[in-house]
């Protein structure tokens, strides 16, 4: 990214009827508060992971220890153990297999969370234009296994290994860069979700500190060559910021969850060792993805789920009455900007721990650029599913949710071409015909025959406009 303009000249004194006046350029006031708020992100982040280190003991045993802890954390699988072992020949085979391009051209990418939605998406995108992917995942039952195993199974049928693992497991993480020579991290593994984060809070730190510490530790300080790193920081990064739409450049220094803080955090530590190590690294803010293949724990889906089955739903508003909005982004064009950030990565510049000059670092926002109505959204899926919602709405409760998301993503589009083009319509109809089939749900309405009368309707529109 291109650094600031030097304004050391800006600084001037005057003389004004005797008297000397002393006039600082606002954008030096604005310099300072910048190398201060930098400051507290890093204070916030050496505090996270103490909290870590006091209160979260399991990574701190052997592999038979955390196994043993299980049953006090039994939502999220051991930190540290893996459900099938690795090493061998013809492990190394198959790793080595997944992770060869089709061409000589082609990237080599360790994609962790590789069976979650977005790393699903990411990883069959990669592989069909011709490059090595290994993909990484611990399946914990923060939502149901069953459908990252589906999505495991989809990724093996195109030829992708998905390790049963955990990025906290360096002997592993080790084994894999000495194995295969990674040109590219993608980092999508993470403990996800606002609300969750009341209730389990030490996950959070586990996965998106502790481990985003273990993946950059390995990638700076054993791979040779160090990979560039793409990884998935959050659009919750802006908490409580209240200019629209979200910049790169507005203050992330009020994050309103502790999955926003977690985020934040990364972001700090990101900068920590591309500054030491050298490591080329560029973040994504992701602003609501949604499509084929979600997480059962969002709105999008869990709202489906409960039109189809006749519960109630329960619909946000602001104090003042306002709607809660959201930008909702679709996952094909989430994916596009995910191969865009990794396309234009330059290389790492360090070696063996030692960094040899500057190296790229970065932050995007992947949005839709359309903040629509949560309300809005029902309907859609209101007509798409032909029921109507039992809607229960009530006041945003202080849980960790903001009112209103909206990205401005011109500079994802000056540097890799970023350009959003599903309206949230037809992504909840590409979303609805997925979950129909999948679950083999049977309703009243011919669902399949009504979204096919909206595709003639649409078409009809078009071909008269």
């Amino acid at each position: 990214m291109a650094s600031a303009p030097d304004t050391s000249k800006s600084f001037k004194l005057e003389r004004h009827g005797g008297y000397l006046l002393r006039r600082i350029n606002s954008t030096k006031v604005i310099a300072a508060s910048s190398h201060l708020l930098f400051r507290a992100s890093i204070l916030a982040t050496v505090v996270l992971i103490l909290l870590f280190t006091l209160h979260y003991p399991p990574l701190l045993l052997s592999h038979s220890g955390a196994a043993a802890s299980s049953v006090a954390h039994s939502n999220h699988r051991s930190l540290l153990s893996s459900a099938v072992t690795y090493g061998g020949a013809a492990w190394e085979r198959e790793v080595r297999r997944s992770a060869t391009p089709r061409s000589p051209s082609g990237l080599t990418v360790l994609v962790t969370g590789a069976a979650g939605f977005v790393g699903t998406h990411c990883s069959l995108a990669l592989k069909k234009r011709g490059d090595g992917v290994v993909g990484l995942d611990n399946f914990n039952s923060y939502y149901d296994p069953s459908l990252k195993r589906a999505r495991q199974s989809l990724l093996s049928r195109h030829g992708v290994l998905v390790l049963d693992a955990d990025i906290n497991d360096t002997p592993l993480l080790t084994k894999l860069f000495d194995v295969v020579p990674f040109s590219h991290v993608l980092h999508l593994a993470a403990q996800a979700g606002v609300r969750y984060a009341m209730r389990n809070p030490q996950s959070y730190v586990a996965s998106n500190v502790a481990g985003l510490v273990a993946l950059f530790e390995i990638a700076a300080k054993h791979a040779d060559p160090q990979p560039a790193v793409v990884w998935a920081s959050s659009s919750s990064v802006y908490g409580l910021n209240t200019a629209t739409p979200f910049s790169e450049l507005h203050r992330t220094d009020r994050p309103a969850s502790l999955y926003a803080a977690t985020k934040k955090a990364g972001e700090a530590i990101a900068h920590t060792y591309n500054h030491i190590y050298g490591l080329s690294i560029t973040g994504l803010r992701f602003f609501t993805v949604y499509g084929p293949w979600g997480r059962p724990d969002m709105a999008y889906f869990s709202f489906t789920n409960d039109i189809i089955s006749g519960k109630p739903i329960t619909l946000f508003r602001m104090q003042d009455g306002t709607a809660v909005q959201r930008d909702f982004t679709y996952i094909d064009d989430v994916v596009k900007g995910c191969l865009g950030a990794l396309d234009t990565a330059k290389p790492s510049t360090g070696s063996g721990s030692k960094k040899r000059g500057p190296a790229q670092l970065r932050v995007y926002n992947l949005g839709n650029t359309s903040p629509v109505p949560v309300a809005k959204m029902v309907g859609i899926l209101e007509e798409l599913l032909g029921k109507k919602a039992k809607k229960n709405v009530v006041t945003l409760p202080q849980n960790g949710d903001v009112p209103y998301t909206h990205a401005n993503v011109s500079l994802a589009e000056k540097d890799f071409g970023y350009r959003p083009t599903t309206d949230l319509a037809t992504g909840l109809k590409k979303f609805v015909k997925w979950y129909v089939e999948y679950y083999g749900v049977k309703t009243g309405n011919n669902v399949h025959s009504k979204m096919k009368k909206m595709e003639e309707k649409e078409a009809e529109e078009e071909a008269s406009a």
